[in-house]
């Protein structure tokens, strides 16, 4: 599924006077592509994958969907809040989908097993959240997003909360399951290194009104994992996000 951005603004009324979170937002996810969108803390980040989800109409501008299914695509969106239900055991919060869809409990727990596997969770698939670790519950997320077979997956920072090593370990799992099925991604972060690792492109951000400052390629081999950060190239991409980031940081904050 390609995604076009065009023009996208968005603006709201506030007690305080109107605030534009977007203006002019133009870029374009190619098929099975994974975008990261990276900038400045407020610049409307989860605004726009709010916009590219549905759940937000913009200001201005649309969002374009090509593909198979191109006037309803299905997404599937994850955000920091793991957002699993309480009440429901492992393998029914990842079934959840399926069964709002109408499938029988046999196939749609069929399916599921299958992604519950691939995300380490076998061994839990009748326990509740409460059982669960926060990298467990965000495995969980992650399964029942692929489970339901979204021809785009949206995510919003979804290890920004998880502590080092468990986030490592999620980011490789992410990019070996993605590659074998391959979605189109948006991926939404305020971390440079975990854009680079994860993205074949980088979206910068400016400050709000968020527009696009720059579209970097990540040229760097796949798969990738943490030795790829020990890279030259690595290094490089690094720096030169850092300071179009920076320039926006001290544009904020009038330095």
């Amino acid at each position: 599924m390609k995604v076009i951005c065009k023009n996208i603004s968005m603006g709201y009324t506030t007690q305080n006077g109107p605030i534009e979170a977007l203006k002019d937002v133009n870029f374009e996810v190619g098929e099975q592509e994974f975008i990261c969108v990276l900038g400045p803390s407020g610049c409307g980040k989860t605004t726009l994958l709010k916009i590219i989800a549905g759940l937000l109409k913009p200001t201005d501008g649309q969002v374009i969907y090509k593909g198979e299914k191109s006037t309803n695509p299905l997404n599937s969106v994850v955000f920091q809040e793991h957002g699993i239900f309480p009440w429901l055991n492992v393998i029914d919060n990842v079934s959840f989908g399926l069964e709002m869809r109408g499938i029988k409990k046999e196939e749609r727990y069929e399916i599921s097993r299958k992604f519950i596997r691939k995300f380490g969770l076998a061994r839990f698939e009748k326990n509740y959240p409460h059982e669960l670790s926060v990298g467990m519950k965000q495995r969980v997320g992650l399964a029942r997003a692929f489970v339901n077979g979204p021809e785009i997956l949206l995510m919003d920072e979804p290890f920004a909360a998880l502590d080092a090593q468990t986030k490592l370990i999620l980011q490789e799992e992410l990019l070996r399951i993605w590659k074998e099925h391959k979605k189109s991604v948006i991926y939404i972060t305020h971390d440079i290194e975990e854009a680079i690792l994860l993205g074949d492109r980088v979206i910068v951000m400016t400050q709000r009104p968020g527009r696009v400052k720059k579209d970097v390629p990540i040229n760097l081999g796949r798969p990738r994992s943490i030795e790829t950060e020990n890279s030259e190239e690595f290094t490089s991409l690094k720096i030169d996000i850092w300071n179009l980031i920076k320039e926006e940081v001290y544009i904020s904050i009038g330095a």
